[in-house]
């Protein structure tokens, strides 16, 4: 699916949240979001998700205007946060199970994928617990399980290397992400580990104070500054510096 955002904006009680971010995303890339706290990274994938609304501008699916109210858009993207916001009460089972009817991904042969999954990320032994019973990174992998049986176009990842996950889980999450793309699918994610940065991107957006500060793929900045994670140091450095 290609992304595009025109010019979007977005306030929160008189405080810029973005300025005039305007995106152009084709389909299969992996794209690291980067910013200080309070750069608007979060309110972007809520804005590409539909979960907020811009003040001004608009967002674009496949060319599209986000309709907020279609079930056909929502089926395409998913917005996971830094704290997944499940069913609390429930099992991982019924979680996961919710997902796959929420996205039509409930076919014949989808419960063998799943228990696969739940086996590889630990979690088999828990099926039946509720997510309020688990530590936090066991209900992230939880709900990364419930976005894998999903299977949307656009993956939009709150965070994800601070979700308190084990190393087994990372590793998971890293292959089963980067198997996606390679299927096509856009995964965006917020982060703020510069080090990662360079080893799980195809492209790289900087926020500084909801304004688009860089926008460039790893291969582009890479030929630019002969050392990426130097680069975005020195970027970073600048932003911190005092106006």
């Amino acid at each position: 699916m290609r992304i595009q955002t025109e010019s979007i904006s977005k306030n929160f009680f008189g405080t810029p949240a973005l300025v005039d971010v305007s995106l152009d995303l084709a389909p299969g890339q992996l794209v690291a979001v980067l910013g200080l706290n309070g750069a608007g990274k979060t309110t972007l994938l809520r804005c590409l998700s539909g979960l907020a609304t811009p003040d001004a501008g608009r967002v674009l699916l496949d060319g599209a205007p986000l309709d907020r109210e279609s079930e056909a858009q929502r089926r395409r993207l998913h917005f996971l946060p830094d704290f997944p916001a499940l069913f609390p009460t429930h099992s991982i089972l019924r979680n996961v199970s919710a997902m796959m009817r929420l996205y039509g991904r409930d076919e014949a042969g989808a419960e063998q994928r799943v228990v696969a999954w739940l086996e590889e990320f630990d979690l088999l032994p828990l099926i039946r617990k509720p997510l309020a019973a688990l530590s936090r990174g066991q209900a992230y992998k939880a709900a990364f399980v419930g976005l894998l049986a999903a299977d949307p176009e656009v993956w939009l990842l709150d965070e994800p290397f601070a979700s308190g996950m084990d190393p087994l889980g990372l590793n998971a999450f890293r292959t089963y992400a980067q198997a996606a793309v390679q299927r096509g699918r856009t995964i965006l994610y917020t982060t703020q580990i510069l080090d990662l940065v360079e080893r799980f991107s195809d492209r790289v957006l900087v926020l500084d104070h909801g304004r688009l500060a860089a926008n460039a793929p790893l291969a582009e900045l890479r030929r630019e500054t002969g050392g990426m994670t130097t680069a975005l140091e020195a970027l970073f450095r600048e932003l911190r510096a005092p106006v």
